[in-house]
């Protein structure tokens, strides 16, 4: 392999955030793909998008096909593109040739020139106050956090006790807004209770706290606003990533073992019929595949997006609200793949420069969540791979197929979203998305996140 020692050590200085390294002798391309390096030596250097994309994917297509020495070629172009302290094309980029030497340095364990190029983690678990600064950041979470309190609001109006079962990996950020909004309501504030389980994602962001700690905390909260209140940690059988806990444990054998074994049955949720149930995925829905993880479906599947929206379906909610990102990251190609992310995660290293400096430790720390997307969608498959977006239009089918209907989100909140966006930089927008009454947060136009309510039919 005659690039092994250049491209380790380009590679080593690239991610040190040295500028990409001078171009040597063209002779490094006389291969019988010469046609094909012609093509390719016209993007060297070059910055333009279509060109990087155009390099990325010649990338994964030599990976497909088993074509080692050109797909360590083509990385030593992008290496030259590429920049982790560049403009955000490059640093995108640069997550993305990250991402490639780690899925190649899994295939091919003897091919020394994809070794030491592992994207740095970004899974140190935070503080409560760490992770409430994290949020606030970008309204990338508080866009669906208002969303979705103004729908529960609406629907448990009237209602003296709500029952809440809260997916979302954000550790119960999003309760003490609702929380304290039930406690204005004229008639009185109604009980609440949470129900959380103890198996998330393993994704940033972490805590470096227990679900029970975050329990109390808003148990703490609720009293100071005179909300009776009660939280419940829902216990699962295969629990390798918790709330609270750092790496996780070595399960990749397992089919998303985070949460493959809960199956929610009503003496597991203790429903009780005077209670409102409102069901909340926040985020929580494109970490679950399309089929599910043991290659067959059934209704109480839990590893697969259908038979949790239909266990969901047959527990009869007031309310169900599904905030998620809406791109399309889970196609069985590496290619399609690589062109999803490089089309929509862009978008966090476009916000982040308008208003963090380079150098700033915040804007890193969310940067490398991003690059630990792109390496569970570029670099990982099969179980591993658990990030796996759909566009809010394939959500609304499933929801529709299993038998709930779209509720539009009412004037007050969407104001309230608006407000919010509002205290953001100027090219965060609102759309209402009418055929599935989805509310679409945007950036200079194209979509972020989508955000649906929706009940049993």
């Amino acid at each position: 392999l005659s690039l092994s020692l250049s491209l380790h050590m380009d590679m080593r200085a690239e991610m040190r955030g040295s500028p990409p390294i001078s171009l040597p002798t063209p002779a490094l391309f006389n291969t019988p793909q010469g046609s094909f390096s012609g093509a390719l030596k016209g993007c060297l250097g070059s910055l333009d998008g279509a060109c990087t994309e155009k390099l990325l994917l010649h990338c994964a297509s030599a990976l497909e096909s088993n074509d080692v020495t050109f797909a360590q070629q083509v990385m030593w172009v992008l290496n030259n593109v590429a920049a982790s302290t560049g403009d955000p094309n490059q640093r995108l980029t640069s997550w993305l040739l990250r991402a490639l030497v780690s899925r190649a340095s899994r295939a091919y364990p003897h091919a020394t020139a994809f070794h030491g190029a592992a994207s740095p983690g970004a899974g140190r678990p935070m503080s409560v106050t760490e992770l409430a600064a994290f949020v606030d950041l970008l309204p990338w979470h508080r866009f669906g956090f208002s969303a979705a309190n103004g729908a529960i609001c609406r629907a448990v109006r009237g209602r003296k006790r709500v029952h809440i079962l809260d997916f979302s990996i954000t550790h119960c950020m999003q309760w003490p807004t609702l929380i304290d909004e039930l406690a204005k309501r004229a008639e009185g504030a109604p009980s609440v209770r949470i129900t959380v389980p103890d198996g998330r994602p393993p994704v940033p962001p972490l805590l470096n706290v227990s679900i029970e700690e975050v329990g109390f905390r808003l148990a703490k909260f609720a009293h100071s606003r005179e909300v009776p209140f009660e939280f419940h940690v829902m216990k699962t059988t295969t629990t390798p990533a918790r709330h609270g806990d750092g790496a996780p444990s070595d399960t990749s054998q397992l089919p998303y073992p985070w949460f493959s074994s809960c199956h929610l049955d009503p003496s597991l949720l203790d429903l009780r019929e005077d209670e409102a149930l409102v069901v909340n995925c926040q985020n929580w829905l494109r970490y679950l595949p399309g089929e599910g993880g043991r290659g067959t479906r059934t209704t109480s599947d839990l590893t697969s997006k259908d038979g949790f929206i239909e266990m969901i379906r047959g527990l009869n909610p007031r309310i169900v609200t599904v905030v998620d990102e809406d791109a399309d990251l889970d196609s069985p190609s590496l290619s399609s793949r690589i062109t999803a992310c490089f089309n929509y995660l862009w978008i966090p290293f476009d916000v982040l420069e308008t208003f963090l400096p380079k150098d700033s430790s915040l804007r890193d720390e969310q940067e490398a969540g991003v690059g630990q997307k792109i390496e569970n969608v570029v670099g990982l498959d099969g179980p591993q791979r658990v990030e796996r977006a759909e566009p809010g239009e394939r959500v609304a089918r499933r929801m529709k197929r299993a038998g709930f209907c779209g509720v539009p989100f009412g004037e007050e909140t969407q104001e309230e979203v608006k407000q919010l966006l509002d205290e953001h930089a100027g090219g965060w927008g609102m759309k209402r998305e009418d055929e599935h009454r989805h509310l679409v947060l945007t950036w200079k136009g194209h979509h972020v996140v989508f955000a649906s309510a929706w009940v049993p039919r």
